[in-house]
């Protein structure tokens, strides 16, 4: 795929999923559903890894960077945004997570020594002050919701967790771990993580056979986690986790005018307000927007 396919795959993508969270609500608990998707997922791309002839021998540092990677995206941080949803609307919850723009530059500057220009520090006052915008109470943007503060406390740690992943993943393209392979062993081990998680607190392993359920589960697990994740975890090796956070950009405008439609989302000024400083923070903290015919190039 070229860079454009790749970025445009990861925001129209991941932009729907938000929504399509919400459907694995109610008989599954949300933990469960986590393991359940990524559990699919991973023995999806495996097939693909046994049918293409893959290499699936890995050394032991090797798996344990995978875990790492893997702990990090495809468990605490979906664990959050799972619970998150349930407390918050899903496009508020994309909004938030588009913080990790800011995050993947920091974590790029001490991580890589990449350089971090003055800018970034202006484009990140502007994000915080956006998010601050929406999550602050009195601020306008939700009103009171019950379990909203612990809705938005669990959005900034799935937010955390994901940014510290992309590092890795970012690592351990460099250190020549695959993709594809990567994802696998990641999407595998985040589910154990998960599985034993639920097992250590008791979750129940419900199945929910209704249409809605399997189809979101389908749709996240095929698309929002096999497709979505290689395209934009490509795309991280290719151009560095601070310029493809560019699609943090574009996936909120897409989750918001969702949850406007499905959610009934509500565009009081405060959350309008808090929209356009954390884009507008996102757009100048980045390099300068690539042309669509230097992308795909």
């Amino acid at each position: 795929m070229s860079n454009l396919t790749l970025y445009l795959t990861s925001v129209l993508i991941w932009g729907s999923t938000w929504i399509a969270i919400t459907f694995q609500y109610g008989v599954v608990p949300p933990e469960v559903s986590v393991a359940y998707r990524f559990s699919l997922a991973a023995l999806l791309l495996m097939g693909w890894c046994l049918a293409r002839g893959l290499k699936l021998r890995f050394t032991l540092r090797e798996h344990a960077w995978m875990v790492l990677q893997g702990g990090l995206m495809f468990g605490l941080n979906y664990v959050c945004v799972y619970l998150a949803e349930q407390r918050i609307p899903s496009g508020l919850m994309a909004t938030i997570f588009s913080l990790m723009v800011f995050l993947n530059l920091l974590g790029a500057r001490f991580a890589f020594g990449t350089p971090l220009a003055p800018k970034a520090l202006a484009g990140a006052a502007l994000g915080v002050a956006g998010v601050a915008s929406i999550c602050l109470p009195g601020a306008g943007a939700l009103g009171v919701r019950p379990g909203m503060a612990g809705g938005l406390a669990l959005a900034v740690v799935g937010t955390v967790a994901a940014s510290f992943s992309n590092l890795v993943s970012q690592r351990n393209q460099r250190h020549g771990l695959p993709v594809i392979q990567g994802n696998t062993f990641g999407m595998l081990y985040g589910a154990i993580l998960v599985t034993l998680y639920c097992l250590a607190t008791g979750r129940n392993f419900a199945f929910d056979p209704s249409l809605r359920y399997l189809g979101s589960l389908a749709f996240l697990a095929v698309f929002g986690s096999v497709l979505a994740f290689g395209a934009y975890l490509t795309l991280i090796g290719r151009i560095g986790s601070g310029r493809a956070g560019y699609a943090m950009v574009a996936i909120p405008l897409v989750a918001l005018a969702l949850s406007t439609v499905f959610e009934g989302l509500a565009w009081q000024p405060g959350l309008a307000v808090g929209v356009v400083l954390c884009l507008g923070g996102n757009l100048l903290v980045l390099p300068r927007a690539p042309r669509p015919a230097k992308i795909g190039a």
